[in-house]
């Protein structure tokens, strides 16, 4: 389906250098990257309550190093393709994988300059077979380039963005059978995915209309264009619980950073006009990929998050971690009180995970 090698060498050729910094400055960014990390999972862990495994340093890369290790990720999560492909004819299959593997090398060239760091879900198997729970994964260039661009104090934001990070390292580590829920998710949403040809040029043409949108300035993006209407029920599953996560890192990462990250508030508010910052073709890109969806959910998710723990407290509020059934819908991350009625107000709950 996916040339992955040539999405990694398009990846790594197409990426932008990352800052100038001489080798020490390199070395004593990597070096307390890996501390704060550390130093991260400790307030984040006191702050949420949640019982999450012990922690572990991150996992410090440059930008070939996260095209790489995305890739890794990339051919885990989508190995339920790969029978569907199997049935495609060959030579559909075989210039097909060339094609999207140069597209998916040139995507990962773009976010590679932009993401500061991220909790890899979904990681190959050791060589013993078993899958690793994660891995909290820090991209200290871009995080040295954004520090400089904003003009912050590099160790508050370095801890800052560490505090986001680690909060999805103890979600997932606390709350066991997240990480199975979203990987069951995603297998449903691509095994019932249309794979005959037929079916692939229709999507072409929603992907071109997704384009034609994003550029006259509309929410169009490629992630809704290429979905089936059965796919829509399980991707606003996957949104939702993706939107309360990311909504937690954020909502943890500034109310603890008053405490441990004495500019917490000049970062945030430099920090939000970068993110609706750009050229107008950067804008646009953010649009088709997502990016801007993304940091919706950061939005909409924070202030579920607020919402809750203001009312309910941080108990109330980590019940959201009792079971699937637990989890607000997409309908009511936007809405709150709705979860809180059916979620806070009923006695058929079981009784609170260790972790929550």
């Amino acid at each position: 389906m996916i040339d992955w090698d040539l999405a990694v060498a398009t990846g790594v050729r197409l990426v932008r250098p990352g800052p100038q910094v001489s080798r020490e400055e390199a070395r004593q960014a990597v070096s307390e990257l890996r501390r704060l990390s550390r130093e991260a999972e400790v307030h984040v862990k006191e702050f949420t309550g949640i019982d999450s495994a012990p922690p572990e340093e991150a996992t410090v890369v440059d930008r070939p190093g996260w095209i790489r290790a995305n890739v890794e990720g990339f051919k885990v999560v989508l190995e339920p393709l790969s029978e569907k492909v199997g049935n495609m004819p060959a030579i559909v299959s075989a210039v097909g994988s060339r094609i999207t593997g140069v597209e998916v090398g040139a995507v990962l060239a773009f976010l590679a300059s932009r993401v500061l760091g991220q909790y890899e879900l979904f990681l190959p198997p050791d060589p013993d077979g078993n899958a690793p729970t994660g891995r909290l994964t820090l991209v200290a260039p871009n995080i040295v380039n954004t520090e400089r661009e904003l003009r912050v104090d590099p160790r508050d934001f370095r801890l800052w963005v560490c505090l986001h990070e680690e909060t999805h390292r103890v979600q997932f580590t606390g709350v066991p059978w997240l990480r199975e829920y979203l990987q069951a998710q995603m297998k449903e949403f691509l095994t019932i995915s249309d794979m005959d040809l037929s079916t692939l040029l229709d999507r072409m043409r929603d992907v071109t209309d997704a384009v034609a949108d994003a550029f006259r300035g509309g929410e169009g993006n490629l992630i809704e264009a290429i979905q089936t209407p059965e796919q829509k029920a399980v991707l606003d599953r996957v949104t939702a619980v993706m939107t309360l996560v990311e909504g937690h890192g954020d909502y943890v990462m500034d109310a603890v950073g008053p405490s441990v990250v004495p500019s917490v508030a000049e970062i945030r508010a430099k920090f939000q006009q970068r993110r609706a910052g750009g050229s107008r073709v950067d804008q646009v890109i953010r649009r088709l990929l997502g990016v801007d969806l993304k940091m919706k959910q950061y939005a909409e998710g924070s202030s579920f998050v607020t919402t809750v723990v203001e009312e309910a407290g941080m108990d109330g509020f980590n019940r959201v971690w009792t079971s699937p059934e637990t989890l607000p819908t997409r309908q009511e991350i936007s809405d709150p009180q709705a979860w809180m009625r059916r979620v806070l107000a009923t006695n058929a709950l079981e009784p609170d995970h260790k972790s929550a």
